[in-house]
């Protein structure tokens, strides 16, 4: 499916759209414009062939021209930028969950007084020609938060155990799927090219955001609920992913 983002016939420029409350799982298509979407409230997938993203609360997804997927969301509320191919120098050609910064989560929120299709103005021009210049640096600082699928009922069984069950070792997983550790452990790297210890620790990170966003559980709290050993090692684990400290998270979240 093809999704124009601007009227036929006319030049495209800039523009935004908010969408409130949207619970939609979406059909596969395309833009032609470059997309950067915030969320403001609640979460969602941008699915892709092999696998899917998952953008948490005040995370962005970046999503390039001409890239197909589909998005699920589940009361969301948020914001999109629409940006023409050539406005942003670096686009790159993969979607990407973007760590959001004050400033591009303020400029956002201003955006929406230009609408998609609203008339152009010389604010409006200067306002999302210094936003795209802004997108080449905010789009390398990324969350890997990807988590791959396929068409292996029981890798995929087995995996959804993992997610439902973060506590449980990889002999009991093992034992859901009917697999060996070996075999379970070589046909994983070969569908999915990841261990099941890499694809567990995305699972663990993505329920502790998910903690850090919409409670007041201790730090430490958040850690255990999650399967860490300890708090020193889910804070390593969440800086390397998310580039700063679980409560710098929090904090980042109640003031954004």
């Amino acid at each position: 499916m093809f999704l124009r983002t601007y009227r036929q016939g006319t030049v495209p420029s800039a523009g935004s759209m908010s969408c409130g409350d949207v619970d939609l799982d979406g059909p596969w298509h395309f833009h032609d414009m470059h997309q950067l979407m915030c969320t403001f409230e609640g979460g969602l997938e941008v699915e892709v062939e092999g696998g899917r993203h998952l953008i948490p609360r005040q995370l962005a997804a970046w999503i390039p021209a001409g890239i197909p997927h589909r998005m699920n969301l589940h009361q969301v509320r948020s914001g999109s930028i629409y940006f023409p191919k050539d406005m942003v120098a670096n686009p790159g050609d993969r979607i990407r969950a973007v760590i959001v910064p004050p400033l591009m989560r303020e400029m956002t929120k201003e955006a929406m007084r230009w609408p998609l299709h609203a008339p152009d103005s010389p604010q409006r021009t200067a306002f999302f020609t210094a936003m795209a210049y802004m997108c080449d640096e905010w789009i390398q600082n990324e969350a890997d938060l990807f988590l791959p699928t396929s068409d292996n009922v029981r890798l995929e069984n087995a995996l959804q155990y993992t997610a439902d069950h973060m506590d449980k070792k990889l002999p009991e997983v093992c034992r859901h799927a009917g697999m060996s550790e070996r075999s379970f452990r070589r046909h994983l790297k070969s569908v999915y090219g990841m261990s099941w210890e890499g694809y567990r620790g995305q699972i663990r990170l993505l329920r502790a955001i998910s903690l850090l966003s919409e409670t007041d559980l201790p730090i430490d709290e958040v850690a255990s609920r999650c399967g860490f050993e300890s708090p020193s090692g889910f804070s390593r684990a969440f800086r390397a992913t998310m580039n700063q400290a679980p409560r710098a998270y929090r904090n980042h979240v109640r003031n954004g």
